[in-house]
């Protein structure tokens, strides 16, 4: 089978080298697989790398670069899938690292039987140090990121979503393309469409595949805000394609609003019992994170740290949810003119 491998990329430059010797290394037949790279109008040398590798000859089917004019990741993704000629279209970040056996593993599971496989995704850091040590078991930590099976599930199943995803080409032609407006959430959403269409997404925890962690506390404050706001913002146009665990912070930020403003009236008993019970539950996860690894004395930060990330993560899905209806007005606008 064919594969096209697509990678969107925007400013990955310091990325693209050990993600191009990661595909060159796969075991899959290269002659079968067609990479196409996308980059989203870069400022760097992004462009110019993958211009350079497509002119190397590592026997692959073809090497395309093309260019994502409106820069949203949604878009590129349907600039690679529109480009693509393979019967497997398997989507990768710039940002990752894989396996050798990473495209192979997905071949065999698609002809197995599936439609659409993914696999794990642990985190990873690019420079080991104990600060980003820390903010590794922060990321990697059920309490930090999510219950996602693709984070640390180990049993083949049927999931709501996958990560790094791959996709009979059927798939697409079917449930449509990835929806431009959304930002962060065009994943949960296009996934939403792919399980309306009667398809089933398969987790294969054979399949594996490594993200990296923002480099530093803001970073990762800012991309937990930027998950948060888009989840508010996607309930306008598609409140189905959420789990429960995804309104856990934005339930904690209510509480914290409530009972802060009980508390204000008088009564500061709820406020302290939500804190008290907040605090025994950040420092067992803490304890819990970092068990069986060296000490550092940043370790001490891990509460605080936890307690930022959802408090980024609920304060950005409720300020979503405030814009909703204006940013869904502005869609419909849009679309009409």
């Amino acid at each position: 089978m064919l594969v096209s491998f697509c990678v969107i990329a925007y400013n990955e430059e310091k990325a693209l080298d050990s993600l191009f010797k990661d595909i060159i290394a796969q075991d899959y037949p290269h002659g079968n697989i067609e990479v196409i790279l996308v980059n989203a109008m870069s400022t760097d040398q992004t462009r110019r790398k993958m211009e350079h590798f497509s002119e190397e000859d590592h026997g692959f089917r073809r090497v395309v670069v093309l260019d994502n004019a409106k820069k949203i990741q949604a878009a590129g993704w349907n600039v690679a899938i529109t480009a693509s000629k393979g019967d497997i279209i398997l989507r990768i970040d710039a940002h990752t690292m894989i396996p050798h056996d990473f495209v192979s593993k997905n071949v065999q599971c698609i002809l197995s039987g599936e439609n659409v496989t993914g696999g794990r995704r642990p985190n990873v850091v690019e420079e080991e140090t104990p600060w980003k040590h820390t903010l590794l078991l922060a990321e990697s930590s059920m309490f930090g990121s999510s219950i996602a099976p693709y984070r640390k599930g180990n049993h083949k199943t049927y999931v709501k979503s996958v990560f790094h995803g791959a996709y009979r080409k059927e798939v697409f032609e079917k449930a449509g393309l990835f929806n431009e407006n959304l930002g962060r959430t065009e994943d949960n959403e296009m996934h939403y469409r792919i399980r309306k269409a009667g398809y089933k997404i398969c987790f294969n925890p054979d399949i594996i595949s490594y993200q990296n962690i923002r480099n530093s506390w803001c970073g990762m404050l800012k991309q937990k805000y930027g998950n948060g706001h888009w989840i508010g913002l996607t309930l306008g146009v598609c409140p189905g394609c959420f789990s429960i665990h995804h309104f856990v912070p934005l339930a904690f930020v209510f509480a914290l609003i409530l009972t802060g403003i009980i508390a204000l009236l008088g009564n500061t008993g709820m406020l302290v019992c939500l804190c008290i019970l907040y605090v025994i539950v950040d420092l067992l996860m803490s304890v819990l994170a970092v068990q069986r690894q060296k000490w550092y004395n940043y370790y001490l930060m891990l509460p605080l740290i936890f307690l930022s990330l959802h408090l980024a993560y609920g304060v950005g899905t409720l300020i979503g949810i405030i814009e909703m209806p204006f940013w869904v007005r502005k869609i419909k606008r849009d679309k009409n003119e």
